[in-house]
């Protein structure tokens, strides 16, 4: 008997895809359908996304798949980042082209927020961090710049349900994304009405949410005849690719978090899961996030800047007329003096530089570190701030919940970089567990899979995610070297914080 087959559309900020996830009741085997560009596209003065080539590129890899397993596929279902949404008038018609999170309207828009309501009222409701992307605060840029668009909006749907809703006409938002988006409240399970009302927003627009796992409904049928496809299901997965990413974490340990993860890529998410938000003044304090994962669980987490330092200083470097790929660079990075130069990398400055080197290169010189030069130098600098941040959070997260965080797994794309996995290992002083590298997708698959009835449980996912996946180990070394250097990477956060809030 032939596997089953399960589709997965995996949209990241530089590239999207369309994977096939084949899976024979033990393992699963990916095949990629079709791989895509993705990223921010200039409009006038503003950043936004092209959600209608993106729809066209899915339908186009949908038509490929349709072509290659045929009636053996059982259903598909979308991730993609969070808190990006589109808006939809009554006649289903974009309100406006996407705003992309590194858009500058929400520049200046938190002390505003603040100002109408207090920040411990709005963490207390919705249990977020604070960042100016946050889909709240991009709606309050919005009903400033655009309150008649706004008006028209009969529907908000995020990113991953707007695609869904291309694919069945679903009008539902999934659990996991609607906690990205700091207008969800963490207590009720509900949208935070109250506080959208304080803030005057059309409470209106924000559509029903479901549990990651439920069936949307069948592929539209006009959609489903011109991609030569049956008309399967459309199945919501955790359709954050940070929730899919860590319901597909290797762990075997269940319980309380002696584990925590990161998933790693553009971003860096650092958290552990949690059976409910951490509302704590504290966790106020340490500006931390709830975000919702499957089976109701909570992903206590921080995101940190990732590898979007490494990979703007590459494009800083080809506009030098330099091209080295990521191995030449790790490569130029292991030459390089160990802990010469530290950044705060949630500093934003480094949020949409111009140029990454530039920008790396002047904040050395503001915050009196030795100025990097080489092109290793300034990868190293980063990379090993990276590690020291993440050891940070990982404290942060102790602290929280009250344990010892024994193992740290990294996943996602960014665990290919084997350096940042050894000097992850140093600084944090334990263990790494490195793969699987695909674990959004794996996550996404695996899901829909478990709401077909092929798996009972999270334990169950993540012992498939285990057979079909090689991991690696990395133990901590040079550990003396780091401990010595933590106190000034400290400090450095602690003025980069304090030159924040002036």
């Amino acid at each position: 008997m032939a596997d089953a087959c399960y589709l997965g559309v995996d949209l990241g900020a530089e590239s999207g895809r369309v994977m096939a996830g084949l899976f024979d009741g033990r393992r699963v085997r990916l095949e990629q359908i079709h791989r895509f560009p993705n990223g921010a596209v200039s409009l006038g003065t503003t950043l936004r996304w092209d959600v209608l080539r993106l729809w066209s590129e899915i339908q186009d890899g949908l038509t490929r798949a349709a072509a290659q397993f045929g009636d053996r596929i059982v259903s598909v279902g979308v991730d993609t980042w969070g808190v990006d949404y589109v808006l939809l008038a009554k006649n289903g018609e974009l309100v406006a082209q996407p705003f992309h999170y590194r858009d500058s309207r929400t520049a200046g828009v938190l002390p505003q927020a603040f100002g109408r309501v207090p920040k411990r009222e709005i963490f207390a409701q919705t249990g977020l961090q604070f960042m100016e992307f946050n889909t709240l605060f991009q709606l309050l840029a919005f009903q400033q710049s655009n309150p008649d668009l706004l008006a028209a909006a009969e529907r908000l749907l995020l990113m991953p349900d707007f695609f869904h809703w291309c694919l069945c006409g679903s009008r539902v938002i999934e659990f996991t994304n609607a906690t990205t988006t700091q207008c969800f409240h963490a207590t009720e399970n509900r949208w935070a009405f109250d506080l959208l009302a304080r803030f005057g927003l059309p409470a209106g627009i924000f559509s029903e949410v479901v549990a990651p796992g439920t069936r949307l409904g069948k592929l539209r049928e006009g959609l489903a005849a011109r991609i030569g496809l049956k008309r399967i299901e459309v199945v919501a997965p955790a359709t954050h690719d940070t929730g899919s990413a860590v319901a597909a974490v290797p762990t075997q340990l269940t319980g309380t978090p002696a584990w925590a993860y990161i998933s790693s890529g553009t971003w860096s998410l650092l958290g552990v899961e949690v059976p409910q938000a951490v509302l704590s003044e504290r966790a106020l304090e340490l500006n931390v996030t709830n975000e919702g994962g499957i089976d109701r669980t909570y992903r206590l987490l921080k995101n940190i800047m990732g590898l979007w330092l490494v990979q703007e200083c590459k494009r800083s470097f080809e506009r030098r007329g330099k091209n080295y790929d990521y191995a030449e660079l790790t490569r130029l990075a292991s030459h390089a003096l160990p802990l010469r130069s530290l950044v705060n990398p949630d500093d934003r400055a480094f949020l949409n530089p111009n140029d990454m080197a530039s920008a790396i290169q002047k904040w050395c010189g503001d915050y009196g570190e030795p100025v990097p030069q080489a092109e290793g130098e300034l990868v190293r600098c980063s990379l090993e701030s990276l590690a020291f941040k993440y050891r940070m959070v990982l404290e942060w997260l102790e602290e929280l919940t009250g344990t010892r965080i024994e193992v740290l797994h990294i996943v996602g794309g960014g665990c290919q970089n084997e350096a940042l996995n050894q000097l992850t290992a140093d600084a944090c002083g334990r263990p790494v567990v490195a793969g699987p590298v695909e674990a959004t997708v794996l996550g996404n698959l695996l899901i829909q899979a478990r709401s077909a009835g092929e798996l009972k449980s999270l334990a169950d996912l993540r012992q498939v995610v285990r057979e079909s996946s090689v991991l690696k180990t990395y133990e901590p070394r040079a550990t003396a070297a780091w401990n010595d250097a933590y106190p000034r990477f400290i400090d450095l956060v602690a003025k980069s914080a304090r030159n924040a809030a002036v």
